[in-house]
Formats: C-alpha cells, structure tokens, sequence
C-alpha cells in the first residue's frame, strides 16, 4: 500500500507535496455520475412534465427544460471523468498523500504524527458501487483529507494501515 521510501520526498526534515501513486476504484466513475444526476436531473424533469402538461406554456417550459437539461448532462458527462484523473492517494510509513477535486484540485500530504482519527464512510449510492470513503482527521487548521472512490476491501486495509503505522508513530508536539 505504497511503503516505497524512494516515492518519499524530503527536504530539510519535512515532507514535501507530490503527486500520490494510487488511483481510487473505476467504479467511482459511476457513483460520480448517479450522484451528479441526483443533482442535475429533477429541475429539468420538473419542466419537462410541465411542458406536457400546460400546453399554453409551452414554449417557455421548453426553454427552461433545455436552459437547465443541457448543463446537468455536460456536468454529469464531464465531472465523473475528469474527477477519476484528479482523485489519488498514497500512504507511507511517514505520511498520507491524496489529490482531490475537479474544477478546483486539492493535493495535500499528511504526516502520521498528525493523524488524529480515521474513519470509513459508506453512503447508500456508494454501496451500491461497492465503494467506501476514507476520512482521516488531522490537528491541522486545513482539516480531514477525505480519499473517496475506494473498493470497499482497500478502504478497509487503509483504516487498518493508517491505525497501525499512527500507532507506531509518536505525536507531533507543534
């Protein structure tokens, strides 16, 4: 689960950002696009059944379906995609690397002796996908770094890798 020491960058003591090695499950791409279509799909469904059902109006329900139906189904077209080759992640012994987002991308290291907790989260559409998400909370200002998309098996070794190499590792007394 990415123990190779020469993928670790350090200078002067500290660790530096890069990017992490680990893609998160193909089947994000999925649970990505039913999310965006939850999203992105009921105002034009809305107006769709308008349109067929207040004939006098038709015209502006037509314009309002397709001012709102174009736009969710690029998004749900795009987004999942372009979210799949953003969204990394990595753990060493030292530190957690995960890249995130899609419009506006967050790439973050974490070392160990910051990690305060380390949760899994299951939403229903993930496990519909078979896929988990893992938060790990730091003493950071910045927040948890959160790693979505993961095979529910990896986000499992991950907690437990996480848990065990924190452990092993003394606090940081900044």
């Amino acid at each position: 689960m990415g123990h190779q020491t020469r993928h670790q960058t350090r200078h002067n003591d500290e660790l530096r950002l890069r990017p992490p090695r680990h893609r998160v499950e193909r089947r994000a791409i999925a649970w990505w696009t039913t999310q965006a279509s939850v999203f992105a799909l009921p105002l034009p469904i809305v107006f769709a059944v308008l349109y067929l059902f207040i004939p006098p109006a038709r015209t502006w329900f037509g314009w309002c379906l397709a001012a709102t139906l174009v736009p969710g189904l690029l998004y749900m077209a795009v987004m999942p995609a372009w979210r799949y080759r953003v969204h990394r992640w990595e753990t060493t012994e030292e530190a957690v690397y995960a890249a995130s987002g899609w419009l506006w991308q967050r790439w973050r290291v974490v070392p160990l002796s910051r990690v305060q907790t380390v949760d899994i989260l299951r939403g229903p559409i993930q496990q519909m996908y078979g896929l988990s998400g893992v938060t790990v909370t730091t003493a950071s200002a910045a927040g948890a770094v959160k790693i979505k998309g993961l095979d529910r098996r990896a986000a499992t070794d991950l907690v437990e890798h996480l848990t065990k190499y924190t452990q092993a590792t003394p606090g940081d007394a900044t």
